[in-house]
């Protein structure tokens, strides 16, 4: 797909491409976000954040009058705006964690999403779920109050995306087919990362285990139809879940991940060995210059490294660039997944280019790859601008896997 805007930065083009995307289930409205995108300087992060947010205030006072009106379908769907709105606002930010405007942002999005849960039939429900000595962030997703026990769909968002983001990316479309949705935010995500410093960490089912848990407390959840959706990073965690968690009747890799360290390792000469000695180093001052001088003159390099830094809690590119080494599949992980598995692809990802195929390769258990091609739109990374037609492939197979009907 060429872009509609930011032609000569793909950075900006597929984040403004996402949530276009996401106005297939409310997450925006295309004439909003193209007026945004005409006022953002192209690459000028702060201008960046000053156009989502001042949509976003603009959006989220239109809710509030429509809600005080007793408007409740037109104050939902504008919360629901604003929130994936101030979502984007903070999303180059990282760079510098203390900067004040990424809280005031993520606060602004989680408020307006939490008010537009409460107003869906039934509601979203907002869950705490007990985590080591705290909880993980969740939302809670009924398709109706007959308390029915139904197959449910555990979700979470990858490197960047938030718990309420996952609404537009595969909560909204499994409710309308019946499914029960609990997503949540697992260390490093949003809101743990922001709200109480935790991290990442590679052991994705000692982050599932506990959710599993939770939901099993749920009388609504058929135990023995659980589904486990992993987006975009999420679709190496959540294989990586399913390997050790058993109780796991499906995972999908929306898109398939099998070694997140592929794009870092193939910046250095030498063998796999030898990078992770020089990236593990207490001192390498020749790939430190080589990182800054690939973040000074790429700003896809730049953002992932200020990113990855700060949700792996790396003081520099090179600690978080060797953080990546253990998030892999590797050494007969994937080879362990006995669920059926669904590994998506985008045809032109930028991100992930040969990854997802490389995991299904590795499979050994029953899978299915589907690969998504420009002819609809779906091509991007996590399907960016297909969406409608994304998540009825997903869960038509998912339907069929579980043996569900809608």
């Amino acid at each position: 797909m060429k872009p509609v805007f930011f032609p000569e930065n793909s950075q900006f083009w597929f984040e403004t491409l996402r949530v276009f995307g996401h106005s297939a289930y409310g997450g925006g409205d295309f004439g909003e976000a193209a007026v945004v995108a005409e006022r953002i300087t192209p690459g000028d992060y702060d201008s960046w954040h000053d156009e989502w947010f001042a949509m976003g205030e603009r959006v989220a006072a239109v809710a509030r009058k429509a809600k005080a009106g007793g408007h409740r379908i037109s104050a939902r769907d504008a919360f629901l705006r604003a929130s994936n709105y101030y979502r984007s606002a903070e999303f180059f930010l990282h760079g510098n964690p203390d900067d004040p405007r990424i809280l005031a942002a993520y606060d602004a999005s989680v408020a307006c999403f939490r008010e537009a849960a409460a107003l869906f039939t039934p509601p979203i429900e907002l869950v705490e779920i007990p985590y080591e000595d705290t909880v993980l962030p969740g939302y809670f997703y009924r398709p109706d109050d007959s308390g029915a026990v139904r197959p449910t769909v555990l979700m979470f968002n990858g490197f960047d995306g938030t718990a309420e983001e996952m609404h537009f990316g595969g909560a909204a479309a499994a409710v309308e087919r019946g499914y029960n949705v609990l997503t949540f935010d697992g260390p490093g995500q949003p809101g743990t990362r922001h709200r109480h410093g935790m991290v990442f960490r590679p052991d994705w089912e000692a982050v599932v285990t506990p959710v599993i848990d939770y939901a099993l407390t749920r009388t609504e959840v058929d135990p023995d139809r659980i589904a486990l959706f992993g987006n975009s990073m999420g679709g190496l965690l959540a294989p990586r879940a399913a390997a050790f968690e058993h109780r796991i009747a499906a995972v999908i890799a929306f898109d398939g991940v099998y070694d997140m360290a592929a794009a870092v390792l193939e910046a250095f000469p030498g063998d796999r060995e030898e990078i992770a000695r020089r990236l593990r180093a207490d001192e390498d001052p020749e790939v430190d210059a080589g990182l800054a001088q690939a973040m000074a003159v790429s700003p896809k390099m730049r953002w992932a490294m200020e990113q990855g830094m700060y949700v792996m809690g790396a003081d520099t590119p090179r600690k978080f660039a060797a953080t990546f080494l253990d998030y892999n599949l590797g050494d007969g992980v994937a080879e362990k997944i006995t669920s059926p598995a669904l590994i998506c692809s985008g045809a032109t990802d930028v991100f992930f280019k040969g990854q997802p195929e490389e995991l299904f390769e590795h499979l050994t258990g029953p899978k299915t790859f589907l690969e998504f091609t420009a002819d609809m739109g779906a091509d991007g990374h996590c399907q960016a601008g297909g969406q409608r037609f994304a998540y009825a492939e997903v869960y038509d197979w998912l339907d069929d896997t579980l043996g569900h009907s809608n």
